[in-house]
């Protein structure tokens, strides 16, 4: 792997911290005289004070999001001044809002374009919701869709689909503020489904129809993407936690036990050789604790601890995972993803590291499925190129891409790139917070 740039060799240096409710990751990124994307330094630490996405302790929020940033800092040899926030909770929505204008066949100039961008921007609303996103997915000629530019073509009539997503804004706050209290100012608020839809689905994926379901510890998102946009989304108040929850309940051990059992041991799919596999509930030193025996038997003092049949686990985490696979199901058909507007699935986020996933989920949804990595980004980690971190990576991206607001159309042509909506609103809250 070629070295990465130091941050100073770099034009532009930026930050992103994702709060999820089992880690908080940052990443520390820069952009080269290439253009290229280059990851300067990324981290992660264990999550406190957030549940189901959602802040519930500001102190320790505060705490976790300081330390992941400033872990990544130091790899980096940088500090930071504003982050990125990704979100995967606050009732994440999204909307299509089509606008057309009259052009009346002649050439299509950029006063146009403004003029209809300005317009889908009055058409949004958000109804007491702050919008985190509103950006053109395609435009429309006449009857021809999927026009990425209309510049310099012919048309009577000219039209736009912006995708919106919205979010409560009560949740927001708590985000930006737990970040505020780190010392940070925040740039913008980017969605999860749409910052691992760069990490992980290609462009041809978003244009012929796929589904991404991000598999987090607590929430798992449904998104489906057509026509290169996402056109809807919807969360499941579920995740890896409560099958790890099951194991626990199920054979009386510790969380963080039950935790490493799934990750070690657990499988999605089973073997004729699990029912004579044994393994052991507890590791080394684990024994002691208030649960389970000491012995191998329950009773001794220096046994290797219980033991159970591989197939036992297998059978908790199976039932389990069909529950919420079947959640993700019903979801699916919801928002309209059926056979005839898409098949394939793509599954990320920390759970999606389970053994087997992929050919389980495959049997119950009925569809093709793949586990979605973030795409290589130079000088990623590799422990950070998994499932886990495509929402991280994804941030970077995103921001890298610097995709059109069109609420900043007509105001200075400033992009999303730039410290501009949540950013805004953060500054704001602050000024609010500081001299009321």
């Amino acid at each position: 792997m070629a070295p990465v740039p130091p941050a100073a060799r770099l034009g532009r240096v930026f930050g992103a911290v994702n709060i999820g409710s089992f880690r908080i990751s940052a990443m520390v990124a820069g952009i080269g005289e290439d253009g290229e994307l280059v990851v300067l330094g990324s981290s992660h630490r264990a999550a406190q004070g957030v549940k189901r996405g959602y802040v519930t302790d500001m102190v320790a929020a505060t705490y976790a999001v300081r330390d992941a940033i400033e872990r990544a800092e130091k790899m980096a040899e940088t500090a930071l001044g504003s982050v990125w926030i990704g979100c995967s909770g606050a009732g994440l929505a999204s909307q299509i809002a089509q606008v057309e204008i009259d052009i009346g066949g002649r050439r299509i100039e950029d006063d146009d374009i403004t003029h209809l961008l300005l317009a889908a921007r009055d058409a949004i609303q958000p109804d007491g919701r702050v919008v985190l996103h509103a950006t053109p997915a395609h435009y429309t000629l006449d009857t021809a869709h999927g026009v990425a530019n209309p510049r310099g073509l012919h048309a009577e009539r000219l039209g736009v689909d912006i995708h919106v997503l919205l979010a409560d804004g009560a949740p927001i706050r708590n985000m930006t503020e737990a970040v505020q209290n780190a010392h940070l100012a925040v740039d913008g608020v980017i969605a999860s489904p749409i910052a691992a839809g760069h990490a992980c689905l290609t462009a041809e994926e978003r244009e012929i129809g796929v589904a991404l379901v991000e598999f987090g510890a607590e929430v798992t998102t449904v998104s489906v993407f057509v026509a290169g946009m996402l056109l809807g989304m919807a969360t499941v108040p579920m995740g890896s936690g409560d099958i790890t929850d099951a194991i626990a309940s199920s054979f009386g051990i510790r969380r963080f036990q039950a935790e490493r059992l799934k990750c070690v041991n657990g499988s999605a799919i089973a073997t004729p050789a699990d029912h004579r596999e044994l393994i052991p509930l507890e590791a080394p030193g684990d024994a002691g604790g208030d649960m389970g025996g000491d012995g191998a038997d329950g009773t001794g003092a220096q046994g290797e601890g219980r033991r159970i049949p591989r197939a036992e686990l297998i059978t908790v985490i199976t039932g389990r995972l069909g529950e919420l696979l079947d959640e993700v199901s019903r979801v699916l058909r919801a928002l309209g993803y059926t056979s005839t507007r898409g098949r394939q699935v793509v599954i990320t986020g920390g759970g999606a590291e389970l053994a087997g996933l992929a050919d389980f989920a495959q049997g119950v949804l009925g569809r093709p499925v793949r586990i979605g990595r973030p795409l290589a980004l130079k000088g990623l980690a590799e422990a950070h190129a998994t499932p886990g971190f495509s929402t991280l990576a994804g941030l970077v991206q995103y921001v890298a891409n610097h995709p059109l607001d069109i609420r900043e159309v007509g105001r200075g042509g400033a992009r999303a790139g730039d410290t501009t909506g949540l950013g805004q609103i953060s500054r704001l809250w602050r000024a609010l917070r500081d001299y009321f």
